[in-house]
């Protein structure tokens, strides 16, 4: 446990965050796709390119506006000149993490207030990033060498702007998120965390050796595991 996580201010967030999507971080958007295929029987299809992060993804609607997100790097794209999210720029813990079997790695909670959270926690969840910078539509936290924010136990963070994300954007095949789990060395002190950042339905936090996210998701074909 870094000691990062236990300077973290007591603050009371105007809203609190929200669930918003859970993200499977992968190699390339091929093993992702596979692997959610292996856990859920579900073809995810593709969601879009994100040219100003030089990344792409797969989505998968997962009721209540929570959906599932695939990201990867786009080999194709071209270099953001700032850091990625979701620690894509280090490749070699990527791959590390995938082949370690934490492939779903984390998960972004939604704030109207991203400004005033970054304000008091830029430390843990970086800076404000409006996006695309050429005609911004949302922000995200992103620190500013990428990593995720407490190396996952903590989500990373949007602000839509109040444009919400589009479910009808996203593919409906039928699947629901039941529960999401995180393992975590130190429970009490993310239990402490998600309480002082107001998390609204946090995941349940297990005693485990590392960070390792289970999320129990109802299928068409029954109750599945995601890992």
């Amino acid at each position: 446990m870094g000691s990062y996580l236990l300077a973290l201010p007591p603050w009371s967030p105007p809203r609190m965050l929200k669930l918003d999507h859970i993200t499977v971080i992968a190699p390339t958007l091929r093993e992702g796709v596979a692997h959610v295929r292996d856990c859920l029987a579900l073809d995810v299809p593709f969601g879009t390119r994100h040219h100003y992060m030089s990344t792409h993804n797969h989505r998968l609607q997962l009721g209540n506006g929570v959906y599932l997100e695939i990201v990867a790097l786009d080999p194709h794209g071209i270099t953001p000149g700032r850091a990625r999210w979701f620690g894509l720029d280090d490749q070699d813990a990527v791959r590390q993490d995938w082949d370690e079997g934490r492939r779903l790695r984390g998960w972004v909670a939604a704030t109207n207030d991203l400004q005033a959270i970054v304000a008091a926690h830029g430390t843990v969840f970086g800076n404000e990033v409006p996006l695309p910078p050429e005609d911004p539509a949302f922000a995200f936290a992103i620190p500013g060498d990428g990593t995720l924010p407490a190396d996952g136990a903590l989500p990373s963070l949007i602000d839509h702007r109040g444009d919400l994300t589009s479910m009808d954007d996203i593919p409906e095949l039928g699947a629901r998120l039941r529960t999401l789990t995180l393992e975590h060395p130190d429970p009490a002190t993310i239990e402490k965390l998600y309480r002082v950042l107001a998390v609204d339905h946090p995941p349940r936090i297990v005693k485990g050796r590392e960070i390792r996210y289970r999320a129990q998701i109802d299928t068409p074909a029954g109750a599945k595991e995601l890992t």
